[in-house]
């Protein structure tokens, strides 16, 4: 079935006008990150991981902290590169037809691939900036590896004092407002929705893909397993992103 799907996907892409494009942990696996809850996952492997990402328990727990640190710098040594995913998305802009590219993703790899930044909305943050939990200022996290590298295991900011953390959304915060408003806004005037590497199941971002389908749009899925909602694709398409997306954008 993946050639008549990828021709029928490359249809609907050639008749669009305006895309969104909302991609998940699967478009960056082939780039050396692993998801999250799947066999190989980070908090599968290690449960800890998860609670590092609550906020509750990483404002509370220095020690925490200190091993969320030194977790981070420890995997900044290796270098991930987009990969070929990542780099057919290019073509969308290419061809003046992408609207907005949401990621769920932080680890800022469509940056990289030379996606422009005005197109793209990181719905969960970044992990290539710090941000202050006091008074807000942020960085490159870069500045803050180095504190760590040298012995400062619990890096307080030097503006205000507060506890720092990379500038992702953990459990038990809220999302950007703006960054919401701006995902639904293109989801309600876009005339295709092209979902990449996620499962669809985590809201509210999800739901930008049944509301463009709702507003008329087509909707191409393109994901290893089964979504959520795959009962909303109009093409459905299984199996590697780097191997499927490129032959589908041409």
């Amino acid at each position: 079935m993946t050639e008549p799907n990828l021709a029928a996907g490359r249809q609907l892409l050639a008749a669009a006008e305006r895309v969104v494009v909302l991609t998940g942990a699967g478009i960056s696996t082939d780039s050396g990150i692993p998801d999250f809850r799947g066999p190989q996952g980070v908090w599968t492997k290690n449960p800890e991981a998860e609670k590092m990402s609550n906020i509750q328990y990483y404002m509370a727990d220095a020690s925490l902290r200190e091993r969320a640190w030194q977790m981070k710098l420890e995997g900044s040594r290796t270098r991930r590169e987009p990969n070929l995913g990542h780099r057919a998305l290019l073509r969308l802009e290419e061809q003046g037809k992408l609207d907005l590219l949401i990621t769920q993703n932080v680890d800022g790899l469509h940056h990289e691939a030379g996606s422009d930044p005005d197109r793209i909305v990181e719905i969960h943050g970044t992990m290539r900036e710090y941000m202050c939990m006091g008074c807000d200022d942020r960085g490159p996290i870069d500045r803050v590896f180095a504190r760590v590298a040298e012995g400062d295991l619990d890096p307080a900011c030097r503006s205000c004092g507060g506890v720092l953390k990379s500038a992702t959304i953990s459990f038990g915060q809220g999302l950007v407002a703006d960054d919401l408003a701006r995902a639904e806004r293109a989801a309600r005037s876009c005339d295709l929705v092209l979902a990449i590497g996620t499962t669809l199941g985590v809201y509210p971002i999800a739901g930008v893909v049944p509301v463009a389908k709702q507003m008329g749009a087509a909707v191409v899925i393109l994901n290893a397993e089964p979504t959520e909602m795959d009962g909303l694709a109009d093409v459905m398409l299984r199996g590697s992103i780097s191997e499927l997306l490129p032959p589908l954008l041409g």
